[in-house]
């Protein structure tokens, strides 16, 4: 018993090991009242390790129940499991990518720059130079995040 308690979880060693004993206990005393000797060697082995495999079934049929108080990740950077929970108040980054609603921001006369673009429209100079001008602005800001 004590070589088999080694494959169970560290908390149930000691719980599988009286178990396995409590087992061969039982088999002889079967053994016993049939008329049989001693349980031989390999009988022993199997009888433990059916127990093992026993153990690990009960094991993988268990639910595991999680806390929303337990603390997940490592190091200095552990959180609570409900500090994770979506939130419905939180930003849809997909939707602030969305070119919809980045024009709901955008100035009218851009966006009026832009159907021109679109439709093949030539743009003057005053347009080009408003148009160079926000592409800047733009750009900035991106190079600002790569830095």
């Amino acid at each position: 018993a004590n070589s088999f308690q080694r494959r169970a979880r560290a908390e149930d060693r000691e719980d599988l090991n009286h178990t396995i004993i409590l087992s061969l206990a039982q088999a002889q005393d079967r053994l016993d009242n049939n008329g049989g000797g001693q349980l031989s060697d390999v009988a022993m082995l199997r009888i433990a390790s059916y127990e093992c495999q026993k153990y690990w079934r009960q094991m993988k049929r268990q639910l595991t129940i999680l806390s929303l108080n337990t603390l997940t990740g490592s190091d200095g950077d552990s959180a609570e499991l409900i500090d994770t929970v979506a939130d419905d108040k939180a930003i849809d980054l997909e939707a602030w990518q969305d070119a919809r609603t980045w024009l709901l921001g955008c100035p009218i006369r851009l966006v009026a720059i832009a159907d021109k673009r679109v439709k093949g429209i030539a743009l003057n100079r005053r347009e080009r130079d408003y148009l160079s001008y926000h592409k800047g602005i733009e750009l900035k800001k991106y190079q600002k995040v790569l830095v």
